[in-house]
């Protein structure tokens, strides 16, 4: 996938996907739509905000849809099971580590951040903590770099994908 720079209207959509102002949106990393040129749906933040506030969460969901298909999944309590199978399976833990490195590498590419350096997001590498980073790093990395953001979208599809995402703003 390519992020592409946010144009105002990105940024207008976003604010309201999110209900608050946006804060260091460097670029838009997906969009919902059967073409992918739909809203935005996860977006791309600086490591350090406006602020100076060292921020880790490079890849940001914020298509409500996918958040509220995300939570749904997440009350379900997946994540437990998922960092026990992680802990068991050692090709499963090398893909996590690998999709944990990527995720480094790209920020990194961004800026360097000391205080957060080798800090991931979503548990990664060594537990499954939040899936909504895990699902936007899948959506902006594409398929087959993170093995559980992959999969909770496969979970997540009866419900939502962002091909048949409905969701616009208001």
């Amino acid at each position: 996938m390519t992020a592409t720079p946010p144009t105002p209207t990105d940024l207008d959509t976003v604010t309201q996907q999110l209900g608050r102002p946006v804060r260091g949106v460097r670029a838009i990393a997906a969009r919902c739509g059967a073409d992918g040129a739909g809203h935005p749906s996860v977006v791309e933040t600086e490591p350090r905000l406006p602020d100076g506030t060292p921020f880790p969460t490079l890849y940001y969901l914020t298509c409500p849809r996918a958040v509220a298909a995300t939570s749904t999944l997440e009350s379900g309590g997946v994540m437990r099971e998922w960092t026990d199978e992680l802990a068991a399976d050692p090709d499963l833990a090398a893909a996590y580590r690998a999709a944990h490195e990527s995720y480094l590498a790209r920020r990194e590419a961004i800026a360097h951040v000391e205080e957060i350096a080798g800090v991931t997001a979503g548990g990664m590498p060594d537990r499954v903590k939040c899936l909504h980073v895990l699902v936007a790093h899948s959506l902006a990395a594409g398929p087959g770099v993170n093995p559980f953001g992959d999969r909770a979208l496969e979970l997540m599809a009866p419900s939502w994908t962002p091909a048949t995402c409905d969701w616009s703003p208001e």
